[in-house]
């Protein structure tokens, strides 16, 4: 019997407009002109805006080469699928950190122990397989972690107890090789966490307060073990002394390199992707710098132009002449709690005066700043710039601002003098080479892999608020806003990626980590959940849950489809994307007999029938073609369920091939192509 006239491809493309992307997938496996419909680029290209979302303006991955293969990176890669729980630690966990080379990462707690665990077992399964406790140092608890350049290393922070109680805080080096405590470092406040420079030094935080709300931070380079053979070969280095005013301190150091800025994973400006993407093609040397859409946050100059300048510059031209306040002495570390509990002793009048002797100390004692210091090299450079950023303040004890001071080459080890280069009586404090105002409580910072974004979790203040009382901060949004910083243009990219929560005051908010991978960012929440979005499209793509706050999350650097989270449930859930769950659950090929052993034991007269046997195979007889015997029959069927789709009635009953075993297609990957069937091939689809 004769098929019936095929429907023309742009009818079925209009019906399949209207149907969702799995319904899509299931109308594809009908017949051969179904099928090439199907994997049509235009129709993938609406599927895609309009089930993420996303405005037209916004581009196609820059590295993607279908809509397709798009749409299913976005559905099937996301780390979404929770497939184990370690409940290991037994309090609050705090934070998580991957090995570079992805094969290990630990785990920091309120049960004051030091975690190691194993990625590569060859099920999968991870496992711990070290952990340390810090209590015999007198440690509160474990804050962070982080590995060195090469893995040999880890950096381990914690919340010490002084005998006084005072909140201050310590580095632990350990060696990975056999688990041995290197060296101890002071570290104060705790929250300043500290972070690796190179593969042996390591940078460490300490405080000096100098009245009531003013202060003078200091950086410290430390070698990471003393494996010296002279006294007096030194272990230590000052690096900067930095100048804090109204309560604020420096917080939440990292290191940055710039060897990468020119080459990024990926570019966020869209400008600049098409830009890129038409030099790719010319085969053309970059001619300049990317004109970016952004918009900077804050100046280079931190200072607050106060009034009464004409007494100022009198008091100014005293303090210059009489040199720096001589009692500079260290005093116990406070917490944010403890500044605002000695600061309600002190009046108004007596705070308001303070800080103005101290902008004024500010400005005759600190290095005039170098621009030229954060300047981005010209393409093809290839300078690598190390820059140390920080969170600071200016207006406030809660950290608004971040700082940036470039890392000189000589800086890099602690040979030389301990305190640094020679510094005359003007140059007391250190400049800051450029400041990025939020205007919010900063409670988290993340690098991309290749430093060149900087991603800012912070809780925002009420737009135009003035604070007037730098004990008494603003208060801050439920909603946590996460800020994209160019650290080669020092702007804010014209985004803010913003779904997750936090709950917490001023007096009691807490870190959350996050972390970035080449297309992903993610962060925890005071809700409940983590979170997850795309770094091209700006769009959350996965909550991830918990019993309580998620503090951290963190990307395997070897596979960005392999996450972690952490919470104050106490446990760590290990979260990989749909397809590498499906992967890991299809049973491997069946191993086949080697061909020498199958003919081994197989007699000249089998080997015969078997040669037979596969020339009928690939020579079948035409009686056998066909179905049913040769006869051609029409199948009228119900097309299969499409996910409970609503189906148009043009296309209820249909010239198709016999349903499969099972219908539904629930995943993007179950799309397979068909062989051509008998009667496929009669009605020429």
């Amino acid at each position: 019997m004769e098929c019936g006239p095929a429907l023309p491809d742009s009818l079925v493309l209009e019906i399949f407009l209207h149907l969702p992307h799995d319904a899509v997938l299931s109308a594809g496996l009908t017949c051969r002109q179904w099928l090439a419909v199907s994997r049509d680029e235009f129709l993938w290209r609406e599927l895609f805006y309009s089930y993420y979302r996303i405005p037209r303006t916004v581009p196609r991955h820059p590295a993607s080469v279908s809509w397709y293969r798009e749409f299913k990176r976005l559905y099937d890669c996301i780390p979404c699928e929770e497939v184990q729980t370690l409940t290991e630690h037994h309090d609050q966990v705090l934070h998580l950190a991957f090995s570079h080379r992805g094969h290990r990462f630990s785990s920091c707690s309120k049960d004051c122990t030091i975690k190691l665990w194993d990625t590569e077992r060859p099920d999968g399964i991870i496992s711990l397989v070290h952990s340390s406790s810090m209590l015999h140092f007198n440690w509160a608890y474990t804050q962070f972690s982080q590995f060195n350049a090469d893995d040999s290393l880890l950096l381990v922070s914690g919340v010490y107890l002084g005998p006084h109680q005072s909140s201050s805080g310590e580095i632990a080096v350990i060696s990975l090789d056999n688990y041995t405590l290197l060296s101890r470092v002071r570290n104060k406040p705790y929250d300043v966490f500290g972070c690796w420079l190179n593969e042996s030094h390591l940078i460490s935080g300490n405080l000096h307060w100098i009245g009531n709300i003013t202060s003078c931070s200091v950086f410290w380079l430390n070698k990471a073990f003393q494996d010296i053979e002279s006294e007096n070969v030194n272990v230590v280095k000052r690096l900067f002394q930095i100048q804090n005013v109204n309560a604020s301190t420096v917080r939440t150091v990292m290191v940055a390199h710039s060897r990468r800025h020119d080459n990024p994973d990926l570019l966020l400006d869209y400008e600049a992707q098409s830009l890129a993407r038409a030099q790719s093609r010319a085969r053309a040397p970059r001619s300049g710098p990317h004109q970016t859409l952004h918009f900077d946050l804050g100046g280079t100059d931190s200072e607050e132009d106060g009034s009464g300048e004409e007494e100022e510059e009198e008091e100014e031209e005293r303090l210059r002449r009489q040199g720096p306040a001589t009692p500079r002495l260290p005093q116990p570390t406070s917490s944010g709690l403890e500044v605002l509990q000695r600061c309600r002793g002190a009046g108004s009048a007596e705070l308001e005066a303070e800080a103005t002797v101290a902008r004024m100390m500010g400005r005759a004692y600190t290095k005039t700043p170098d621009p030229s210091l954060i300047t981005a090299s010209a393409p093809g450079e290839g300078e690598d710039k190390t820059y140390l950023l920080f969170t600071t303040g200016s207006l406030t004890y809660s950290p608004h601002q971040i700082g940036i001071k470039r890392i000189m080459p000589d800086q890099m080890s602690t040979s030389g003098p301990v305190l640094g280069g020679e510094r005359s009586s003007e140059e007391f404090f250190d400049s800051l080479d450029h400041v990025i105002d939020i205007h919010g409580h900063i409670i988290g910072m993340g690098l991309s892999p290749d430093h060149r974004y900087l991603y800012v979790n912070s809780r925002a203040w009420p737009a135009g608020c003035v604070i007037s009382d730098p004990m008494c901060p603003p208060p801050i949004a439920e909603e946590i806003d996460l800020h994209v910083i160019d650290l080669k243009n020092l702007r804010e990219e014209k985004m803010i990626l913003r779904s997750h929560k936090a709950y917490t005051p001023n007096d009691e908010c807490f870190f959350i980590f996050l972390d970035v991978s080449r297309d992903f960012v993610a962060s925890g929440a005071e809700d409940k959940h983590g979170y997850i979005w795309d770094r091209h499209y700006n769009i959350c793509l996965a909550r991830l849950a918990h019993q309580d706050v998620v503090n951290c999350v963190a990307f395997s650097p070897a596979d960005q489809e392999l996450l972690l989270s952490a919470s104050d449930d106490s446990t760590i859930k290990v979260w990989r994307s749909p397809r590498m769950v499906r992967l890991a659950r299809t049973p491997g090929p069946r191993r086949n007999l080697l061909p020498s052993w199958f003919t081994r034991y197989k007699t000249p007269r089998h080997l015969h029938k078997e040669h037979h046997h596969r020339r009928r195979r690939r020579h079948p007889h035409p009686s056998s073609r066909g179905a049913g015997g040769g006869g051609e029959r029409r199948v009228f069927t119900k097309i299969f369920n499409l996910s409970k789709s609503i189906i148009p009635s043009c296309l209820k009953y249909a010239t198709i091939i016999p349903l499969p075993k099972e219908p539904v297609i629930s995943d993007l990957n179950d799309y397979h192509q068909v062989a051509p069937t008998p009667v496929m091939m009669k009605c020429g689809v």
